[in-house]
């Protein structure tokens, strides 16, 4: 069945990118509703919808906008939240053009759903089924989507860092995996990328407490990372974030070799493009039983969260 939050959750902070105080307040919506974004700071309170065909391209981030124009930026730690607890529709009101960056993770965002509450809908819940391969490749990165009975994602990158180096990793996100696993970990940049990030007018609202910063073999960020392969782990988030814009849980398996938010989104695209290539499924029991937040409680968070 579909689902929604029982009530408003609120949460403030300030954009990452544009270093401007934010507050994205999630409100209950009815069935079939999706995952809508409205800005409440503009005349007329604009929506827009957190789908694959609204993604345009941003530096280092997942931004939608609108026919109008009006766009949101920085959505895919909060989608990402929002697929692995199981959450299907939803209003999204933020008072500007950014999402909250939080602690640069989605544990808050887990934590407070979970908290709030998340009530079922007398709807039946459809599931975008993989039915044949689909890659794209955009330089030395790729990403693919192929058959499977449930989601799963598969991540691999290199970095000269030896505070990253090459990291792989593969999990099954069936039920509560994304809270236990994948929730609290953290963006993370060069600290000889961040001047000129700022230089280009991005990460403006970055800092220590929103984000690891690694030089060579250092972790600057106080206290460290809080698993030896968090960065491959938060790139395996936002896939899942952005994987979400598809508009419905998806039945596959993902892989990404240094893959980022527009590689994805053209995987999205080309799966989109070839209609042999996916299917509209209702959810039955089995699916049902095996999505991403499926019996998922507060006692399934790590202790950051």
């Amino acid at each position: 069945m579909q689902t929604t939050l029982r009530s408003d959750l609120t949460f403030d902070g300030i954009g990452l990118h544009l270093g401007q105080a934010a507050r994205v307040t999630l409100r209950p919506a009815p069935a079939d509703h999706g995952i809508v974004f409205r800005r409440v700071d503009l005349p007329g309170r604009p929506r827009v919808p957190a789908r694959w065909d609204s993604v345009i391209a941003a530096p280092l981030n997942t931004r939608i906008q609108s026919e109008a124009g009006v766009s949101v930026s920085t959505i895919e730690h909060l989608m990402a939240a929002l697929a692995g607890c199981g959450v299907h529709n939803l209003l999204v009101d933020v008072d500007g053009p950014e999402v909250p960056i939080l602690d640069g993770s989605a544990a808050r965002f887990v934590t407070g759903l979970l908290r709030t509450g998340i009530q079922r809908l007398d709807a039946p819940l459809r599931v975008i089924e993989v039915l044949a391969p689909v890659t794209v490749q955009m330089g030395d990165a790729q990403a693919r989507l192929d058959p499977a009975p449930i989601l799963s994602i598969s991540f691999e990158i290199a970095f000269a860092d030896a505070a990253i180096g090459h990291q792989r990793k593969t999990l099954n996100l069936a039920n509560g995996t994304f809270a236990r696993e994948l929730c609290d970990c953290r963006t993370f940049c060069r600290a000889d990328d961040v001047t000129a990030m700022r230089e280009r007018g991005l990460a403006l609202g970055g800092s220590y407490d929103n984000a690891v910063v690694v030089d060579g073999a250092q972790v600057l960020s106080p206290g460290g990372l809080r698993r030896a392969d968090e960065a491959v782990r938060h790139k395996m988030l936002d896939a899942l974030g952005d994987l979400y814009t598809a508009g419905a849980p998806i039945l596959g398996a993902y892989s990404g070799q240094r893959a980022g938010h527009a590689v994805t989104n053209a995987l999205l695209q080309a799966l989109f493009a070839r209609p042999d290539a996916w299917a509209w499924r209702t959810c039955d029991a089995d699916i049902g039983a095996h999505l991403p937040g499926v019996g998922l409680t507060l006692a399934d968070l790590p202790a950051v969260a």
